[in-house]
């Protein structure tokens, strides 16, 4: 027997699908652009850019929607939460690609690529987490674990990175990378904070 949770035809549904497909491609154009290099990444940050603002829209269309729906499939605090935290992922992520490219970093760090791989790896398994409540919800448990440990995984690599930065010893390179980093390894936490606000919202409407 399948639990199907946030039937398609819900008004809010889409919303969330779109904000999810943002950030899908957001984090696929932040890889991309660190793996080819600063003139890639100052191309595709501009299309972030483009994105991030479509997700800004998205989320005031759900505001919106919420002010005029007398009735909602969920608590409506629970949508705003959901929304809140999938627009947090494309703002990280933006923020991630316009730090790099600011920062006009020299060479792109290896730890640099890691993280984006992570970010990139935990978009897309919160793309399939979503997508598995509507067929059973029970599907969606492997992807919320992978999504933490991709987490654990992005903690390993900044505190591994920023050790070996501070053997650098140019002071302004230190507080750039150390910046980055962060920003980076935030933007993990937020995917897991996405996936947690899924988990929470799908135990409570069970």
């Amino acid at each position: 027997m399948k639990f199907r949770f946030l039937p398609r035809e819900e008004k809010f549904f889409h919303l969330f699908q779109e904000q999810i497909a943002i950030a899908v491609k957001v984090a696929g154009l932040l890889l991309e652009g660190v793996r080819l290099g600063n003139s890639r990444l100052a191309e595709n940050a501009d299309k972030i850019l483009e994105l991030e603002h479509q997700g800004d829209d998205l989320i005031h269309e759900v505001l919106s929607r919420l002010n005029r729906s007398f009735i909602t499939p969920l608590d409506p605090e629970d949508i705003h939460r959901l929304a809140a935290a999938l627009d947090d992922v494309i703002d990280h992520i933006e923020e991630a690609a316009h730090l790099i490219v600011a920062y006009r970093l020299p060479e792109i760090p290896r730890a640099v690529i890691q993280l984006a791989e992570i970010i990139d790896a935990g978009c897309n398994a919160l793309r399939k987490a979503f997508l598995a409540l509507e067929k059973d919800r029970r599907e969606m448990a492997p992807f919320i674990v992978e999504i933490n440990d991709l987490e654990n995984q992005a903690d390993r690599v900044t505190r591994s990175a920023v050790a070996e930065l501070f053997n650098s010893g140019d002071a302004l390179l230190i507080f750039k990378l150390k910046e980055i980093y962060d920003t980076l390894e935030a933007t993990t936490d937020r995917c897991a904070d996405a996936a947690d606000v899924l988990q929470n919202v799908v135990v409570k409407n069970s």
